[in-house]
Parts: structure tokens; C-alpha cells; sequence
């Protein structure tokens, strides 16, 4: 079984109610393992409830010493019981309580999408990290929304629906590799190496089946809540629920059963390693 299989169920496991964000979680999580984890003491810096943490670091048989960050009350407090953690801060990006040079590495895993103002939290990044530490992140690229298949039926707004995908995910910006480089310069950080992931066939699997459960909901709601608004509205996000093996594992292969293969170029997804200016 493949490294992305085995994630996938895992993920399928301890999230029955998000089919969609467990197969593109799977297949990120799989491009960071080839990729590697940087070593040494890391910030993961929108960490959420340390749960995808924990399975990338049980999935690459790897142990660090972290700490996480992250907005969301909610989540931190489940990031701490998590015990993924030395510590967890409840803070924005910008305004993490570490000194300067803190951290070897930056670990942020499709998070920066979401921010709104993104140069703070990248100077933060700088501030934080060690000379030559490592900033390694995930995001969606500029060629997401050419990935995606399109509305149902066919002949809809286009531009309505990606809007639409843009808000329900909360995606602030789809930058290449030369606006990060841009970014990143501005603040001292140099890229070294850069990724592509999911493919075009990979992103139309996630599309369908989020067209499917949350796209669903989003809409029942009339688009007034996230995503996780309405998982915690009802109580999907309860601690502990997980399916056993003898579920997950078909509901994993139908998940990804029938990928296409032609990718025609296309990727929907980023990786980048930069490092902090000696």
C-alpha cells in the first residue's frame, strides 16, 4: 500500500464527516514525507487541533519538539490535549509570544491562503526563525481554479462558482512561485526549492466530493457559515469519533478509486522550502 493510501485511511478514520479534505490532506501529507521534515525545534504555525500534526509525524516515523499556533480557541484547546506540543498559543500570526531566533524551522500547512494580511505574519516567520532555518509551507497555487472542473450544469457562471469555492474555503490568494519568492525576499527569506502537487485530476476528485457534502451544507445555510461553523453546529467535531479499520479502509479506496492520470501539466498545489538569510 502507498504512502498516500495509508494516509488517506488514517485521515478517512478520524474524519468520517470531511471525505473531501481527507483525500487532499492525504495527498499533501504524502508530498511533505518525500519532501522531508526539517529537524530540530519547529513552530507549526497554524496548527489547528494538533490532529493532522500527529498523523504526518506518526506517518514519517519522526519525533519533534514543536510548538503550535493558532487562532481558533477551539482548536488550540484540543492542540493541547493533543500533547503534540511543548506549548500552544491562541494568537494571530503577527504575535506570537517567542523570542527572537526561536525555531529552527516554520512548519505551515495550507494556512497562509487564509490570511488577509499576509507580510506581517511572514515578517514574524523572519523574526522567529534561526539564520539559515527553514521555511517550509503548503498552499493552493496559481493554477487552482484552472483545475477545477466547473459548475453543474456546464453551462453556469464560472466565475460565480470560483467565487463561491474562494468564500467557502475561506482562499485569500492563489500565488505562484514568484509571488512568494517576492514576499518572502522582502522579509529576509530566500526560497531554495519549490513543489507541485494535485494534480488536475487529484483537485476534481476534491471538488466532487465537496461538491457533494459541503458544498451541500454551505449552501443550506445560505453561505453565512464556514465550513467548521457548521461541523461544530452539529457536532461532527466531537473529540474521540473515529470509524474502525473494517469501515475506513473501503470508504478510503472509494475515495480514490478511478483517479485519472492525465494531469495535461496542471497542479493545483505548492510546496515551498525557503530559508532565513544567514
Amino acid at each position: 500500500m502507498s504512502p498516500q493510501s495509508r494516509l488517506l485511511r488514517k485521515l478517512v478514520s478520524e474524519n468520517p464527516f470531511q471525505p473531501a479534505t481527507s483525500w487532499w490532506r492525504a495527498v499533501e501529507l504524502a508530498a511533505v514525507i518525500r519532501h522531508g521534515l526539517p529537524a530540530g525545534e519547529g513552530l507549526d504555525l497554524g496548527c489547528g487541533d494538533g490532529k493532522l500534526m500527529r498523523i504526518l509525524l506518526e506517518a514519517s516515523n519522526t519525533s519533534l519538539s514543536l510548538v503550535g499556533v493558532d487562532i481558533d480557541p477551539l482548536e488550540t484547546r484540543d492542540a493541547v490535549e493533543s500533547r503534540v506540543y511543548r506549548r500552544v498559543h491562541t494568537v494571530p500570526g503577527d504575535r506570537i509570544p517567542e523570542p527572537d531566533a526561536s525555531f529552527d524551522f516554520v512548519y505551515s500547512n495550507s494556512v497562509l491562503e487564509h490570511i488577509d494580511d499576509i507580510e506581517p505574519v511572514i515578517a514574524e516567520v523572519s523574526r522567529l526563525l534561526r539564520p539559515a532555518g527553514t521555511f517550509l509551507f503548503t498552499v493552493p497555487g496559481a493554477g487552482f481554479h484552472d483545475c477545477l472542473a466547473g459548475p453543474l450544469p456546464a453551462w453556469s457562471d464560472r466565475e460565480r462558482y470560483l467565487e463561491q469555492i474562494d468564500r467557502r474555503c475561506a482562499h485569500r490568494r492563489y500565488w505562484g512561485e514568484p509571488q512568494w519568492r517576492a514576499c518572502l525576499e522582502r522579509h529576509g527569506i530566500e526560497p531554495a526549492r519549490t513543489v507541485n502537487y494535485l494534480t488536475a485530476p487529484e483537485v476534481q476528485r476534491w471538488e466532487t466530493l465537496s461538491r457533494f457534502t459541503a458544498g451541500i451544507l454551505y449552501g443550506a445555510v445560505g453561505q453565512r457559515m464556514q465550513p467548521i461553523e457548521i461541523q461544530r453546529a452539529l457536532r461532527l467535531r466531537k473529540r474521540g469519533v473515529r470509524l474502525p479499520a473494517w469501515l475506513s479502509a473501503p470508504l478510503a479506496g472509494a475515495i480514490s478509486a478511478g483517479v485519472g492520470t492525465d494531469n495535461g501539466g496542471r497542479f493545483g498545489c505548492l510546496l515551498v522550502e525557503a530559508r532565513k538569510r544567514a
